[in-house]
Parts: C-alpha cells; sequence; structure tokens
C-alpha cells in the first residue's frame, strides 16, 4: 500500500511518520516552498505528547518546548478563579508542553525527512484535484516553482491541509469560508521574566475580553522565558479577509481595552509593550459535518475538525487523529472499510469537542465569574462552589481524553514493532 498525505502540518507529518513506522511507503505534499519557525504558541496536551514520544520525538520535545505544570484562570483583576495542575503534575504519564508552532514545525519536519528521506516531503507543491478509480487515488499538484502539473497515485489520499483545506472542498464545495466566533485575537511571543512559577499558562478575563500567557521555552536572554501572549476581544466587525489572517498590527488595535491589565503576578501592558511585532487572528472554525472518509480519502486534523482553540486541544487531537487513522489500517487492511471505522469512531467524538469549544469549554469558570460578581469577590467559592468548577473542567478532561488513569491505561494506538502487511 502507498499513501499520499496533503498538507506538511503538525497532523500530515505525524501521519507521514506513523505510516512509516509501521513499514507503509508515504509521500507528503505541502503547498508552502520553504519551511521556517514562523508563529507563536501551542500547548500539546499529554494525549498529543505521549504519541509523539512514541515516535521517538520525546527528547526533542523536551529540548524546544517547556514542561507546563499548571493551568491558572483568573478573572478580569486578576483574582483566582480556579487551577488545576497539568501534565504529570495531574497524574499523566506524559507532560504537557508549551512550545513554539514554529520549531516544533522544523523539528517534525526535519525528523520526517531524516526518516524518510528528503523525496518523501514535496514542498512547494499545491494541490489541485483528485479522482479515484481502479481501486487507486489520484491527485494533482502545481509545482509552484516550475508552474507544471505533476500526477500522483496512491492507494490511499489523506488530507491534512489545514482550516482552508482544498481536499475537504472537493467533498464539500458549497461550505464557503470558515465561520467568524465576532472575536479578534493578537498575539505574540516575547522574550519576559518568568511569571507565577514559570511553568504556568494563565487565563484571565471572561468571555468578551481576555488575555492569555505561558511559556514556550527558554529566552535567548538570561533570566527569562519565551513568552506567548494573547489578547482576545469581541469585537463588532466581520472577520478579515484570508490574506489577512496573521498580518502584523500595531499595538494599539487592542491596547487601550487592555492597557490597565496589570496583576500583582503578571503586568500584562509591560508585556505588550516589550514586543516588536504582533500578529492579528480572527477567531473561526468550521460546522462539524456528517462524514470524512470517502472511500481512498479522508481528513485529520484542522481538515477534518477545525475548532476554536479553547481548551488547547486542536494541535493534540490533530496528533491523534494521524496514530488513530493508522491504528485503523494496522486493524483492517481493506483501506475502504478502514477509513470508514476511523470517520465512525474518531469523528463523532471531535464533533463534540468543536461544539463544547464554542461554548467556552473548560474557561466557562471565568464566565460564571464575570455574570456573578463583576466587581470582584473575596472568595470564589462564595461565587462557584467547588463542585461546580470541578464538574467544568472534569467534564472538557473527559470529553477530550483527558482523563488520566484512563489515558495511562489505554494500549498504544501503534503497538511497538507492528508492520502492516
Amino acid at each position: 500500500m502507498k499513501v499520499m498525505v496533503v498538507g506538511g502540518g503538525i497532523s500530515g507529518l505525524t501521519m507521514a511518520m506513523s505510516l512509516h513506522q509501521i513499514g507503509v511507503p508515504v509521500r507528503v505534499y505541502e503547498a508552502v516552498r520553504e519551511v521556517s519557525p514562523l508563529g507563536v504558541g501551542l500547548n500539546l496536551q499529554p494525549n498529543g505528547v505521549r504519541e509523539l514520544i512514541e515516535l521517538g520525538l520525546g527528547e526533542e520535545l523536551d529540548r524546544i518546548g517547556t514542561a507546563t505544570r499548571n493551568l491558572c484562570f483568573f478573572n478580569k483583576f486578576g483574582q483566582p478563579v480556579w487551577r488545576e495542575p497539568r501534565g504529570r503534575d495531574a497524574g499523566f504519564d506524559w507532560p504537557q508542553y508549551s512550545i513554539h508552532r514554529g520549531k516544533l514545525q522544523v523539528m517534525l519536519t526535519e525528523a520526517t525527512r531524516a526518516r524518510l528521506g528528503n523525496a518523501a516531503v514535496r514542498t512547494g507543491h499545491q494541490f489541485q484535484r483528485l479522482e479515484q478509480r481502479g481501486g487507486k487515488v489520484v491527485a494533482w499538484f502545481l509545482d509552484r516553482q516550475t508552474g507544471q502539473v505533476v500526477e500522483d497515485e496512491a492507494d490511499i489520499l489523506v488530507g491534512a491541509d489545514g482550516i482552508h483545506s482544498a481536499v475537504r472542498r472537493q467533498f464539500y464545495p458549497g461550505e464557503g469560508e470558515p465561520l467568524f466566533a465576532g472575536q479578534i485575537l493578537w498575539r505574540a511571543a516575547v522574550d519576559a521574566p518568568p511569571f507565577l512559577d514559570g511553568a504556568t499558562m494563565a487565563i484571565a478575563g471572561h468571555f468578551h475580553q481576555r488575555i492569555v500567557a505561558y511559556p514556550i521555552g527558554p529566552g535567548s536572554k538570561p533570566g527569562t522565558l519565551l513568552t506567548n501572549w494573547i489578547a482576545q476581544m469581541t469585537v463588532a466587525t466581520e472577520a478579515p479577509p484570508r490574506e489577512d489572517w496573521n498580518r502584523k498590527v500595531g499595538k494599539e488595535r487592542f491596547f487601550d481595552t487592555f492597557g490597565h491589565w496589570k496583576f500583582d503576578w503578571l503586568d500584562f501592558p509591560a508585556l505588550v509593550e516589550s514586543t516588536s511585532e504582533i500578529f492579528e487572528f480572527p477567531l473561526v472554525d468550521r460546522h462539524p459535518v456528517d462524514r470524512w472518509s470517502f472511500d481512498r480519502v479522508t481528513l485529520i486534523g484542522d481538515a477534518a475538525h477545525p475548532m476554536q482553540p479553547t481548551g488547547s486541544q486542536a494541535g493534540s487531537q490533530a496528533i491523534v487523529d494521524a496514530r488513530m487513522l493508522t491504528a485503523a489500517l494496522l486493524a483492517d487492511r481493506d483501506p475502504v472499510m478502514a477509513l470508514a471505522k476511523y470517520d465512525a469512531v474518531r469523528r463523532p467524538v471531535m464533533n463534540d469537542i468543536t461544539l463544547r469549544n464554542r461554548g467556552f469549554g473548560p474557561e466557562a469558570a471565568m464566565q460564571l465569574a464575570e455574570e456573578r460578581a463583576p466587581h470582584g469577590f473575596a472568595r470564589i467559592e462564595d461565587v462557584i462552589p467547588r463542585e461546580e468548577l470541578e464538574s467544568i473542567s472534569r467534564g472538557f478532561q473527559q470529553a477530550a481524553g483527558l482523563d488520566a488513569a484512563a489515558l495511562n491505561a489505554r494500549p498504544s494506538f501503534v503497538p511497538p514493532g507492528a508492520r502492516f502487511g
């Protein structure tokens, strides 16, 4: 069996290395010509970290990321609402990593090329269309360097080409642009002194106005950590066009709203002032669909379930997608049946998480604090009973596959030494 993967991001490269791990030849097609360490931070939860460690990438993750130990929610005054341990501190056998997206991308690309060979990752090739015929998938790609159209054939094609997936568009041609949730995110990464314990993800505010900050690796200066920050706010505008996503903007776009958010544990205005490059991004997702697999073609990652970043799940779930699809191919050698079973098992879970994220996910505790105590509080227990806070956290963790006992006890998706055929 041979596989084509469209998209060389987190999900596509994990897919390629997973297939190589079980002895299946695979080629990755990526539209971007040069992979560079661009972007800001993301979180890899233990369910995703486990899979990368089982691919032999644990040391690299530890080198370039920060093992996050706590998640803390605060109200808009910086008062603590909820705290929970993360990663190994929460009883998982694997850490949670906060990491620079671009550094992760480069690491995965280099690892894939080292294992599969440079020819297996074909950059600068933009997907055009596909056809299924004669028990095969034929796909055409535009070589952006030569201008020529390249044809390739495989037994399976995996669409891992993100929220604007051209593979998904073949099966849902009328879907249109991603759905704008009425909020804009301004985000950046900057060297800064550690805050709290230097290993905490902090979120403060409420549904319509909040900040996020967490370290994503060592800083370039002594005594600093590379710190990811986000300012997010409801706006009365339409979503910016796709070509303006991730464009650089000045702090005046949002600073007046957050300029007084100086807490005893974090001086957010100072963090913004020290930042040289700020990027703007709309909060978007897509409606869940009732099918990912179409005979010998399937979707993974943001191509399958683009979701809002609430709960820090997108990257981790993309990795799990790739591993579960690999496991399905191991369990059923008929590729059409394997893709159908992957769809039937995985899609309902991810559709549920996508909808939960629209409801503010585990961050709902901050909204309750805002609604019940808009002027602050003396004790959070007087505003929200601890049992209610625990229920919010536990419900999301279970839906997202982040129950420590269950994840620790689950067998590997891809057993060591497993081979296809």
